[in-house]
């Protein structure tokens, strides 16, 4: 499955905050790939490279120039998930392709019930936000992967 990434941010001692769409966070740790990889090795000596991480445009992983990158894949399994007060939620674009729906659809099941707003799912400004549990409990499984 792909794990699309929405945001990374460095942290000290070489390891990465990486957000996945579906609501999960992990700690990637970069240092043991500083003697598995040469080109990783320019990131130690380079603290303000190693800080200017991001996300890929896709979200298919983390990069900091052309010659440095690390695939989404890599990051989730070989990260540690850390708990956060935001597991478990998504943005409804993501949901929308996880699941194989319309926006529309969610709205209505907010407009409707099916959902409820404030505890299956919260607009913030412009941007709802649903959670994985919900939309499991009415939707099932994910049928597509980011």
């Amino acid at each position: 499955m792909f794990h699309k990434v929405k945001a990374v941010n460095a942290l000290p001692d070489y390891r990465l905050s990486v957000q996945f769409a579906e609501g999960v966070t992990k700690i990637y740790d970069v240092k043991p790939l500083f003697s598995k990889w040469a080109p990783f090795k320019t990131l130690e000596h380079d603290p303000a490279l190693f800080s200017n991480v991001e996300a890929d445009v896709g979200g298919c992983g983390v990069i900091w120039n052309d010659d440095l990158d690390l695939s989404c894949d890599e990051l989730f399994e070989n990260g540690v998930t850390v708990k956060t007060p935001f597991d478990g939620l998504m943005a409804f674009t993501d949901a929308t392709q996880l699941w194989g729906l319309n926006e529309s659809t969610l709205r209505k099941a907010i407009a409707y019930g099916k959902l409820v707003n404030g505890v299956d799912a919260c607009k913030y400004g412009k941007q709802w936000v649903i959670s994985m549990e919900a939309m499991k409990r009415e939707y099932g499984e994910p049928r597509a992967s980011l």
